[in-house]
């Protein structure tokens, strides 16, 4: 397989009405998923017809557009990106663009299917992973998943591993579930040579639940770390919204990302892709404009007409609030919107 990267000239940079400079696109690939976790979906969850999903060959088509308008990072995502069939096509399509347009092609997982995808995936310029992943512990893992198998995701890291990929974890902090696992769930990853990013919930979608019940401030959580260990802050970026800080006594780096306690949007360099071609600026907004449609009836011409309106409505900041009773700030769930 040739892997010579494939150069898409720029055509002009992507700058919202903020003049913040937009280069990294969260594209999701589907809504399927094989966990079911607490803050992410419902129980039973309502997953769209098949019928409804951009093809993979129209994926492409659409992220090329995207690094020929100045998108440097692409973040495939889900649902459980790796649940769909021939998913691995369309990363090494685009992991040829990696160095000659992107500078960057990762994907979020919960590591369930990565045993059996690691080598290819390590084959494809995927340049790392994030495994989402709340607890070392069976049976909360079983509880916080509806039924997930922590050995399944573990093998999976481990396959990652062998095969050359790097990893980071994600891990939610959950008020009066995993708070008291963190400093363990840190010294694991940092002992596993891994960074560690910690995640307050989101009201994304309803789950079920009061968000209220489930969130847990990070603002706490750093003031608990601080207590047992030396925390020193990092001008370190992935591009994302995570703060970073090394702590001594592991060596290791742990990231907060933290849209409720502290509002990260004035540096916003994202806009997020559903699996059915929907383009959201905002994870906090209900905004969305119709790239499918567009890429169908106009090719991608019109997809390109689409994302300049998208820089001219995304706004300023999310409208996040978790207050006991209140209804979610936007009724998509992340398993939909893409993680």
């Amino acid at each position: 397989m040739d892997r010579t990267p494939a150069f898409i000239p720029a055509s002009e940079t992507l700058t919202d009405r903020f003049g913040r400079r937009i280069e990294y696109l969260r594209l999701s690939v589907t809504d399927r998923c094989d966990l079911r976790c607490v803050y992410c979906m419902a129980e039973r969850p309502d997953f769209l017809p098949k019928s409804e999903l951009l093809t993979l060959e129209e994926l492409t088509i659409v992220a090329e557009t995207f690094i020929r308008r100045g998108i440097r990072k692409i973040r495939i995502t889900g649902g459980e990106p790796l649940v769909r069939r021939d998913v691995v096509r369309l990363i090494e399509n685009l992991g040829r663009h990696v160095g000659g347009g992107l500078d960057e092609l990762t994907l979020t997982t919960n590591a369930t299917q990565l045993e059996r995808h690691a080598n290819a995936l390590a084959m494809s310029h995927l340049c790392r992973i994030n495994v989402s992943l709340d607890t070392l512990d069976r049976d909360r893992f079983a509880r916080l998943t509806r039924g997930g198998d922590i050995a399944c995701t573990l093998r999976g890291i481990e396959a990652a591993r062998r095969a050359g990929i790097g990893i980071k974890i994600n891990t939610v902090a959950l008020k009066n579930e995993n708070e008291n696992e963190i400093p363990a769930m840190i010294e694991w990853a940092h002992d596993q040579g891994f960074d560690l990013t910690l995640i307050e919930v989101m009201p994304v979608g309803d789950v079920g639940s009061d968000r209220a019940d489930q969130f847990l401030p990070l603002t706490a959580i750093r003031d608990r770390l601080e207590q047992r260990w030396t925390l020193t802050d990092l001008p370190d970026s992935t591009g994302g919204p995570a703060r970073y800080a090394r702590i001594a006594e592991t060596g290791g780096r742990v990231g907060f990302i933290t849209p409720l306690t502290s509002n990260f949007c004035a540096g916003c360099n994202r806009i997020r892709m559903t699996c059915t071609g929907t383009l959201h600026t905002c994870l906090g907004h209900d905004d969305d404009l119709d790239l499918r449609g567009a890429l169908r009836t106009g090719g991608p011409d019109a997809v390109d007409r689409r994302i300049d309106t998208a820089m001219a409505i995304k706004p300023e900041a999310h409208d996040f609030s978790i207050a006991r009773g209140t209804a979610p700030a936007v009724a998509r769930n992340m398993a939909r919107t893409g993680g």
